[in-house]
């Protein structure tokens, strides 16, 4: 029989009153609303106008039976529907809108002013500009992307896709900008979308041009052979950490998100309904958690905070992270079989808080100092240490990081490290990574100089579940990476270890500790000796 859409979602809704457990009904109608919405068929030209109804409509199950599941699905897929903004957006970049970068190149003077949070040192006179989108999109190019800058002309940027499996679409998008000692002082604005090209991987394209500059100063310096230009070797031990002491008129990262903020919603009232909506649904699941303790209630309740908060006009103040901690923990308890997701979402709303207001960063500001070696200057170090942090988010904040203590928590993925392209010296002592798999995002930090990847499991899972999906030489996403011809190492040696061979000959570092992982024996620091020619220290020894 062929029936009309609006037919078929009518038949949906008499199912379901039939029997509210009818999961094939509701998800047949979410498929169908999603179509008509699409098509803006008549009676769904917008989701303003449609999705209330269906909350209203979803109550009558969920407050019916709260512990049949069928509705709750039906209920997370409205909620995504509520939040989801189907344009790509910038969100946040490198540079900061509105910063001043002081870079730091080898050259004649002595140093003077420096700010840890905005000074970056380069040898070339170069340094990475990072954009970072809510979603993954392709044909970011010197095209769409206009660069004003006196020493950089748009036609010979390179934007490269922040993609760990080769792919020509990304959420993080990198090229850089090299600026000479003859130019110390210069303004660079960056124009991004104004001509088409910019696409979202389902095929939305970036609708909102946005602009964003800031000034960089070019800062020549003089040093002997004894200083060092960057910490190339850290001893990541609590007396080399100080707490910075931020001056009440210094800028701070969290300063320049807020400025840089782009919000270019073109409908105020489309971002109005959406958060009347999502406070009605917060009321509405407050009312029902009051009368009964409802495990997907509290979980779903969780979901509506956070979406209402990142949908608020100070997306960095989140009013209700503390009720979504607890609600997080109660699920830890209420809920074990689930515990790993709970603890993982926990850790993510942690980390926004901690980082989300110029107070809470500041405790975890350190400066890193060593009497020892003397370095032209010490940028600061971000401690996320002891936090028993099982997961990792909250990147689009964590741009201007330089020096990141991840020590003694439980991270068994890094999965988004990949956009902090200014880091330089990384812990990740003892904590669960199993594989080196786990490490793939490193691949992607060329100015990574210091690692520590002591104390985790490398080498004790005979199994690694995640080792496929990591390049190998039999894999095709290596392509023109692979060359056999090019390897220091024996055949034997490569095939034990070839997830570290891929993994660490795309590494500049100067120094690596590993010890205490069970894979972590004379053959292989051998073989990483050999991998990696510029390395100077493992695990603590200076090599010759």
């Amino acid at each position: 029989m062929n029936r009309s859409e609006q037919d078929e979602l009518k038949y949906t809704e008499n199912m379901i009153y039939t029997n509210f457990s009818n999961y094939s009904a509701w998800h047949n109608r979410s498929v169908l609303l999603s179509t008509l919405l699409e098509k803006k068929a008549e009676g769904f030209l917008s989701k303003e106008n449609v999705l209330p109804e269906e909350y209203e409509f979803i109550h009558q199950a969920i407050f019916t039976d709260p512990d049949d599941q069928s509705g709750w699905f039906y209920h997370l897929w409205l909620l995504d529907q509520t939040v989801k903004v189907d344009s790509p957006l910038l969100v946040t970049s490198w540079p900061a809108h509105g910063s001043d970068v002081l870079l730091v190149v080898d050259r004649f003077h002595k140093v003077c002013g420096l700010s840890p949070f905005t000074t970056l040192h380069s040898d070339s006179g170069s340094f990475p500009m990072v954009l970072y989108f809510n979603q993954s999109v392709e044909g970011v190019s010197s095209s769409t992307v206009t660069v004003e800058s006196g020493s950089n002309k748009s036609e010979d940027i390179i934007w490269k896709p922040l993609s760990v499996n080769n792919s020509q679409a990304a959420q993080v998008w990198v090229a850089h900008l090299t600026f000479p000692t003859s130019e110390l002082n210069s303004s660079v604005e960056v124009s991004v979308g104004h001509s088409e090209g910019i696409t979202s991987t389902r095929g939305f394209q970036y609708s909102y041009p946005s602009k964003f500059s800031f000034k960089v100063h070019v800062q020549p310096i003089e040093r002997d052979s004894s200083q060092g230009s960057v910490a190339e070797s850290v001893l990541w031990r609590e007396e080399n950490f100080k707490v910075y002491e931020a001056r009440s008129d210094e800028s701070i990262p969290i300063v320049f998100f807020d400025q840089l903020r782009i919000r270019n919603d073109p409908e105020p009232t489309a971002s109005n309904w959406r958060a009347e909506a999502l406070a009605k649904e917060i009321e509405c699941f407050r009312e029902l958690l009051s009368l009964m303790d409802c495990k997907i209630g509290k979980l779903t309740l969780a979901r509506l905070l956070m979406a209402y908060d990142a949908m608020s006009s100070c997306a960095n103040k989140l009013v209700h992270s503390e009720e979504v901690l607890e609600l997080y923990s109660d699920l830890m308890k209420l809920d074990p079989s689930h515990y790993q997701y709970y603890k993982d979402e926990h850790c993510l709303v942690l980390l926004q808080e901690m980082i989300s207001n110029r107070e809470s960063l500041l405790k975890h500001c350190f400066q890193y100092t060593d009497p020892v070696s003397s370095t032209i200057h010490n940028p600061i170090c971000l401690r996320l240490n002891n936090l028993s942090l099982s997961r990792m988010g909250a990147f689009e904040k964590l741009l201007w990081v330089q020096i990141l203590d991840l020590s003694h928590n439980e991270l068994q993925s890094i999965e988004g490290l990949e956009a902090m392209q200014l880091l330089s010296c990384l812990s990740l002592r003892n904590n669960k990574l199993r594989s080196f798999t786990a490490l793939d995002p490193l691949r992607k930090l060329k100015s990574l100089r210091v690692l520590d990847i002591s104390y985790n499991q490398i080498g004790e899972h005979s199994i690694d579940t995640t080792r496929y999906l990591c390049s190998s030489p039999l894999s095709h996403s290596v392509g023109s990476e692979w060359n056999k011809d090019e390897t220091v190492i024996s055949d034997g040696a490569l095939i034990d270890y070839w997830e570290a061979f891929f993994i660490f000959k795309e590494l500049n570092l100067k120094q690596l500790d590993i010890a205490g992982n069970a894979i972590a024996d004379e053959k292989f620091k051998s073989i990483l000796v050999k991998v990696m020619p510029t390395l100077k220290r493992l695990d603590g020894e200076l090599l010759g």
